[in-house]
């Protein structure tokens, strides 16, 4: 067959992944020269651990298998099956990790206590104050900024896949599209993965969308000088994912609830290490409407101060600051809203902070639906 996707972003890609490993050719258009949104704005976390029970695990899983073999197929996505580690210091975070370490999926998602000592064995630079780790054995990541490109390079290779960046999608038709540039595109399938643009084509086609757009707010340090040998999360990431949900966790919010910054800027800390030693750190979450232009700083000194506290010496100098927006799919149920337009395209989109960790089994899945 003969594909069409639009959008070269984390779900696009894998929809592009997906469609030449089974034999067939695809059209790749992006309306950027490069994918420039949340696809490239992120940890490049592979995240597992925090997952809701139930389809929401069950793609991460089969995400995490699929970026395995992907990265040992092309190894410039940069992927590291590292695992992260959820740092605890205080009862109340204790007694969070203990209650999802007594549910039954514990295992399946790779989770297990650590004390302070095997905290710092797993990962010698966090050498702050804590009471131990809720390690997650299946976590991992890849790198974002490349990620993208390095497998549309593996892509070409085989003959079948052409890219064309610069090109905006301004018209569907039944088996194709129409670019800004007037050409068309016709294929037995049209597959749309617009991520965050929801407005102009999308919204003229899907007016009922169900889906938000998320701002966060990131930065990048210069080199820590050490091997950060797992990502890290403090436990205010407890308060945001789903799998951490129950009495414990109303407990600490009722005992300890977070410092005025954090809770306003609904946020959580987030720290990967690049492939050259700097520090991704994150992040914040603002959901109304119309977002600011500009990004405020007292949410970087507080994920500065946090990373500091778990490392136990000051973060390096940050390099580089910046905000980016997401897609999130309204219905808690569903990773993603996928459905077919009235012209025969497939809509995809809104995977909310889920894109990097899912879009491998979210790409396939629509494969498989698809009869691809």
């Amino acid at each position: 067959m003969r594909v069409v996707i639009v959008g070269a972003g984390a779900l696009g890609t894998m929809h592009a992944w997906h469609a030449v490993a089974r034999g067939h050719e695809v059209v790749h258009l992006e309306r950027e020269r490069e994918a420039r949104g949340a696809s490239v704005r992120n940890f490049g976390l592979v995240w597992v651990g925090g997952r809701a029970a139930g389809p929401e695990l069950r793609t991460a899983l089969r995400a995490r298998e699929l970026w395995q073999e992907i990265g040992a197929r092309v190894p410039g996505v940069g992927f590291r099956p590292g695992g992260s580690l959820t740092a605890v210091r205080s009862e109340a975070e204790r007694a969070v990790a203990e209650e999802v370490l007594a549910r039954p999926d514990a295992g399946e998602r790779g989770l297990k206590w650590l004390g302070a000592d095997e905290v710092r064995a797993l990962n010698p630079a966090l050498r702050g104050d804590l009471l131990g780790a809720l390690w997650c054995e299946r976590d991992a990541a890849v790198e974002p900024r490349v990620t993208q490109r390095a497998l549309r390079d593996h892509l070409a290779a085989s003959g079948r896949y052409t890219f064309l960046p610069g090109r905006e999608v301004r018209g569907l038709h039944p088996g194709g599209v129409t670019d800004d540039h007037g050409d068309r595109h016709d294929g037995d399938h049209v597959v749309l993965c617009t991520g965050a643009w929801l407005s102009g084509l999308v919204r003229e086609h899907a007016p009922d969308l169900p889906v938000r757009r998320v701002r966060l707010q990131m930065m990048q340090t210069e080199p820590l000088g050490e091997t950060l040998t797992t990502a890290v999360a403090d436990a205010d990431s407890f308060r945001y994912y789903p799998a951490y949900a129950g009495g414990a966790l109303d407990a600490l919010r009722a005992g300890s609830p977070q410092p005025p910054v954090a809770a306003a800027h609904r946020m959580q800390l987030l720290m990967v290490q690049r492939l050259d030693g700097g520090l991704t750190i994150g992040d914040t979450h603002e959901y109304d409407e119309p977002f600011g232009f500009d990004v405020d700083e007292e949410p970087y000194d507080h994920l500065a101060t946090v990373a500091g506290e778990l490392l136990g010496r000051p973060i390096p100098r940050v390099r580089r600051r910046w905000a980016g927006v997401y897609a999130q799919c309204l219905d808690p149920a569903a990773v993603v809203h996928r459905r077919q337009l009235p012209d025969g395209a497939w809509l995809v989109t809104g995977p909310g902070g889920r894109g990097m960790t899912c879009s491998p089994a979210i790409g396939e899945d629509t494969a498989n639906e698809l009869g691809w």
